[in-house]
């Protein structure tokens, strides 16, 4: 089966060619940080289909409207999206790739106006949290929670709104003709938000020799040392432990699941890693192998 990749940014993305055009689903409209995203590992010209809720980007995907997805998986200031990971779970998606996207909040209102002028900011909760301290200082502003950051900057545009201004990336501006009155007011100027790339497919289509990192899911017996003995494993096998995540299992309680990201320099030592972990832990997932952004 032919296969074609992109180079993008020092990553390769990898799909079938033989298969229809690829289209990408996001969470939220053309111009939110997830569409950055599918531009930057899929190509500026990608096709999205935008959902407006991470259920609807999963069935985006089950139902076929889409053949790849972008999902937020975790901020380094805010830590996991719990529920996206039983999403990749429940739904047997597969991980192909990750992205790593500084995250660059900019106050965005229609052209000519100045902060002074703003009375109102709509923009997505965690978008107005990490960018408090920079509205102490404009106490005459109200912060207003929305769904969506670019879908903000939309409405704004379409419906000419003076006064009101959306917290969104600079791609939103740009895309919704708006003026950046001010830029990176995030509080925390070293934020950034790490992305899953997803599929339906059974494999990643990564080439084995590029892959360098995986996505495990396990549980094992509820008694003392056991998750001592999984991680010993990965250890002896020279896999490094990058991300461990527990989830409670439904239906039993007090007991937990664990998603762990691994690297390693040779495949070999994974696949032997994994051999010993089917033993060992029980229920053993792999939810992808794919290339590490960071390696």
């Amino acid at each position: 089966m032919k296969q074609t990749s992109l180079d993008i940014q020092g990553e390769r993305s990898t799909y079938d060619a033989t298969s229809k055009k690829v289209k990408v689903a996001i969470q939220g409209i053309k111009g939110s940080y997830h569409h950055q995203v599918a531009q930057s590992f899929f190509g500026d010209d990608v096709a999205v289909d935008e959902c407006m809720s991470f259920r609807e980007l999963v069935q985006s995907l089950e139902h076929c409207n889409s053949t790849d997805a972008v999902m937020a998986i975790e901020n380094s200031i805010a830590g996991s999206i719990i529920p996206n990971y039983a999403y990749i779970d429940e739904h047997d998606l597969t991980i192909s790739g990750e992205y790593f996207l500084p995250i660059h909040h900019c106050l965005m209102a229609l052209q000519g106006q100045s902060i002074k002028d703003i009375k109102e900011v709509y923009s997505h909760p965690m978008a107005l949290l990490q960018c408090k301290e920079f509205f102490r200082e404009h106490s005459h502003i109200k912060l207003v929670e929305d769904s969506d950051t670019a879908a903000v900057a939309k409405r704004i545009h379409d419906k000419q709104l003076k006064g009101v201004a959306a917290i969104a990336g600079e791609t939103a501006a740009s895309i919704y003709q708006l003026d950046i009155l001010a830029r990176d007011i995030q509080t925390i100027k070293s934020n950034s938000t790490r992305f899953f790339v997803l599929n339906t497919r059974s494999t990643s289509g990564v080439p084995k020799e590029e892959i360098n990192k995986a996505s495990l899911k396990f549980h094992t017996d509820h008694k003392r040392g056991s998750l001592a003995t999984v991680l010993n494993v990965m250890s002896d096998c020279n896999l490094n432990l990058t991300k461990i995540q527990s989830l409670p299992i439904i239906d039993m309680p007090w007991k937990y699941s664990f998603f762990v990201d691994v690297t390693f320099t040779k495949y070999e030592a994974y696949e032997k890693a994994i051999s010993v972990l089917k033993i060992m832990a029980l229920e053993l997932k792999i939810l992808g192998e794919y290339k590490n952004q960071n390696g």
